[in-house]
């Protein structure tokens, strides 16, 4: 028996043609009960390194205790490695049978037809109580639910209290993205220009979706049409000429020069707009001589509004080609629902989703900052949006890319704009 095998191995990746000529089409396995007297053995694939790999054999252990017929074999690689290997056997049919799985390939993975649909087993074999509908709203695609979140994060504003000690200015009291501006404009006056008060928040894409949600709005639908026009993506963009041209923000000059730190990573600014599962990378480029940071809401658009939600740091999801649903499905439920799975993975997944493994895992202080952070914008949070459209990280970049020639002042808003639409109408087909 080979149980828990690691593997290292790289794979030749399949083409997307050949992937969705694997999907195999029909409808929804149907729910039966699991049979404790047969003997399974499942495959589980997932991505991490040797630390997560130990905790997963933990959970394992405690999972084969539980069910002693069924043998669970795992996997695990690198994450760019572990995709062209998902991509490499559903070219040939046979992905693993529970698989660790990233919010932006489930759309892919879905439509060619190589999940599973969850819902029957939803509130059954899967446990629903401990996972709220926010929660498992996030794995559904087209009407049908294909993965179930091991853990969440926000949208949240990081903060550096000691930097904003040593300028003298007291910590964001929220506002709106004026408010911010001026509080970023008063950090780095105090500091004489040795420190910023952030970066040009116009060049993520994820502050415009907050805008957007604010309004009603949303970035792309369920069937990829955008919510925003030229003109609006104009007036985000433009919205940041100011704290650009007066030395609000960092410049992007020296950016690119502390990269691949970002300026909130290397000392250089005393905030950053970003997901909140962040936190423990930005204490480790910061070194002993940052012991904290602060954690607090993005700017306000319109009041009232629910322009945040709750992402996935990762999913689970079973192969449509699995022989053995019911324990696949048993097998998701544990390291999702399980207080074992709580207590073994802590928060090395991210802040567990599941209201059971949360209460069994013990939080750091940071993951309690961050716990407590997604219970204060409670009302700030609305309904994910759908799942990420094919071809979203490639827009994603872009809008990255064109954030930083504005910063460089290498073209113009309008240019910017012409060239997103460009790359959005190929991209959206």
């Amino acid at each position: 028996m080979f149980s828990k095998k690691r593997a290292f191995a790289g794979v030749a990746l399949a083409t997307g043609a050949a992937l969705a000529l694997a999907g195999c089409a029909g409808g929804s396995e149907s729910a039966g009960e699991l049979d404790p007297d047969e003997e399974v053995t499942l495959d589980l694939a997932f991505w991490g390194n040797d630390v997560r790999a130990e905790l997963y054999n933990e959970v394992i252990d405690a999972f084969e205790a539980e069910y002693p017929n069924i043998t669970v074999n795992s996997t695990f690689l690198g994450y760019p490695e572990f995709w062209e290997k998902r991509q490499t056997e559903a070219a040939g049919g046979n992905l693993p049978d529970v698989m660790q799985f990233d919010y932006s390939y489930l759309r892919q993975y879905s439509e060619n037809g190589l999940l599973l649909d969850l819902d029957p087993y939803i509130g059954g074999i899967i446990e629903s109580d401990p996972l709220p509908e926010n929660i498992l709203s996030i794995g559904v695609v087209g009407g049908t639910t294909y993965g179930i979140p091991t853990s969440t994060n926000a949208w949240g504003m990081y903060t550096n209290p000691t930097l904003l000690g040593e300028v003298g200015v007291d910590e964001f009291a929220g506002g709106s993205w004026d408010d911010y501006n001026s509080w970023m404009a008063e950090v780095t006056d105090a500091s004489g220009g040795d420190v910023y008060g952030g970066t040009d928040w116009t060049g993520r894409i994820q502050n415009f979706e907050v805008q957007l949600r604010s309004e009603g709005s949303y970035l792309f639908s369920d069937e990829g049409e955008a919510g925003f026009d030229e003109a609006r993506l104009a007036e985000f963009w433009e919205s940041g000429a100011g704290i650009r041209d007066d030395g609000t923000v960092i410049g992007q000059q020296t950016l690119e020069e502390v990269a691949p730190l970002s300026g909130f990573g290397a000392a250089l600014t005393v905030s950053e707009l970003t997901w909140d599962n962040f936190g423990g990378g930005y204490l480790a480029e910061l070194g002993e001589g940052y012991p904290e940071l602060g954690l607090v809401a993005p700017p306000v658009t319109v009041e009232g509004s629910q322009d945040l939600y709750l992402k996935p740091s990762m999913l689970h999801s079973i192969a449509a080609n699995t022989d053995h649903p019911e324990a696949s499905a048993t097998l998701v439920n544990f390291l999702i629902n399980s207080p074992a799975s709580g207590e073994i993975f802590g928060t090395n997944r991210g802040l567990p989703a599941s209201e059971t493994a949360l209460a069994a895992a013990e939080l750091d202080p940071l993951s309690q900052q961050i716990a407590d952070y997604e219970a204060s914008i409670a009302d700030r949070l609305g309904d994910a949006p759908p799942v990420p459209i094919n071809g979203y990280g490639t827009l994603e970049e872009k809008f990255r890319q064109l954030g930083t020639e504005l910063g460089f002042g290498t073209i113009t808003v309008d240019e910017a704009v012409s060239q997103f639409f460009g790359e959005m109408d190929v991209i959206l087909g």
